[in-house]
């Protein structure tokens, strides 16, 4: 009887160990799973962090203080000795702060003797008033001698206080902002003369040392010269490098190096290639220094291995079965490739540029190194004239002193953050449209 209960109690005994080797697994795979939604929940908060400190310093730079006072442009003071029919370089040189200076005193009727009063309206007023009025008689002469309402950039200090980014409640002493313009500036407000409105200046406007008057315009237009000229060598280069290693190259040792360093290249630091352009375009090649056509070629050859790879794992990923079919009904092989393959493969090739483009958008140190960190005011009219791009133009800006570059600072990231997720979106969007199930 014994004998004939040994299996049974064998049995009995490995059922309790099964048992717990199951719950075991199960309880593994809960803490797996535990594990990988905590990573994700702390990516999540990161990057809500990162985009909170972005938006929160950013938001304000899209709206701008502006005073909207009558300037009276004073012969007396453009051109006292009425010489401008003669030489119009007279206009240029005139006083215009002392027209805005004037304009303001009337309007809140402050004493002119008083000069501490005097210099501390000017105050209200941003520097870049010189340009604007200047503009103006410049472009119509006949105003001068006219009383015309203006509307000018408040000064940086002005539009931050406006804006609630000074602590008011420090001493008078401990801020830029004193209590007399404070006054002024509440006075101007409820005269409808202080407001804020829309900053168009933020995406029209260059480089500037004023704060309140800087503006990405210009890095905007060296950086879409530089995604033309890349999407124009990059795309087809790529493409057409990879058709040949994926479909005609013999499979040996050279090829195998090849491949090792397109590789390769697509981890080496950004830096690395900015030395490259340096040492071949500028010093070799002589070309010139913060051209946008140097800073695409740098990018080109920084984009090339990421267009390749993605280009060459569509090509893989197109089944073998469309190349029979297509070569078993007599097509050749370069019509089996860009009749059937390329189009089969066109999403992925797609996604890939888009994704390169977005990687050069936002590249800073190989146009540092190429010399466009330069100071650039003016539009370039053509990719060979000096400008900059709109991550240098980031760099440049947060390293100013003055505490209102850091909301300007903050709103071209977002900027910059808005075209990288357009481009992403629009890398979703043609994969989805041009992708075809088989």
């Amino acid at each position: 009887m014994t004998v004939l209960d040994t299996p049974s109690v064998a049995r009995s005994s490995v059922t309790p160990r099964r048992d717990i080797g199951i719950k075991r697994r199960y309880a593994a795979e809960r803490r797996f799973r535990l594990y990988g939604m905590l990573a994700i929940a702390l990516g999540i908060i990161f990057l809500a962090l990162l985009l909170w400190s972005v938006f929160s310093k950013g938001y304000t730079a899209f709206q701008q203080t502006t005073i909207t006072i009558p300037v009276t442009f004073s012969a007396e003071i453009i051109d006292p000795r009425n010489q401008r029919e003669t030489d119009p370089k007279i206009l240029q040189a005139a006083n215009y702060p002392l027209l805005a200076r004037d304009a303001l005193v009337k309007a809140l009727g402050v004493n002119p003797s008083d000069r501490v009063a005097v210099r501390s309206v000017s105050a209200l007023v941003s520097a870049s008033a010189r340009t604007q009025l200047r503009d103006l008689v410049m472009a119509d002469p006949t105003i001068i001698g006219t009383t015309q309402t203006v509307t000018l950039l408040a000064d940086a200090n002005i539009d931050s206080a406006n804006k609630g980014q000074i602590d008011l409640s420090v001493a008078e002493t401990s801020r830029k902002v004193n209590d007399r313009q404070l006054g002024w500036m509440k006075q101007l407000s409820e005269a409808g003369v202080l407001q804020k409105s829309f900053n168009t200046g933020l995406f029209t406007s260059g480089a500037s040392s004023r704060p309140e008057a800087a503006g990405i315009g210009v890095a905007f237009v060296g950086s879409l010269y530089m995604m033309l000229i890349v999407l124009v060598l990059a795309l087809p280069i790529g493409v057409a490098a990879s058709i040949y290693l994926e479909e005609f190259a013999p499979k040996n040792r050279l090829t195998d190096l090849i491949e090792v360093n397109i590789n390769n290249l697509a981890a080496v630091p950004s830096i690395v290639y900015g030395l490259l352009g340096l040492s071949i375009f500028i010093n070799f090649a002589g070309m010139p220094r913060s051209a946008a056509l140097v800073g695409a070629l740098v990018l080109t050859l920084m984009t090339l291995p990421t267009i390749i790879i993605a280009t060459r794992a569509a090509l893989k990923a197109v089944p073998p079965s469309i190349r029979a079919a297509a070569l078993g009904l007599g097509a050749s092989k370069m019509q089996t490739i860009f009749h059937h393959v390329l189009p089969l493969a066109a999403p992925g090739i797609l996604t890939g540029t888009i994704i390169g483009l977005a990687h050069a958008l936002g590249e800073t140190a190989p146009l540092l190194l190429i010399g466009m960190v330069a100071f650039v005011v003016d539009y370039p009219g053509s990719p060979m004239e000096p400008s900059t791009a709109l991550p240098v133009q980031i760099y440049m800006w947060a390293n100013e002193a003055e505490r209102a570059f850091v909301e300007r600072t903050s709103g071209a990231i977002i900027v910059l953050l808005l075209f990288l997720v357009v481009m992403n979106m629009g890398a979703i969007l043609l994969r989805r449209r041009f992708e075809r199930r088989w």
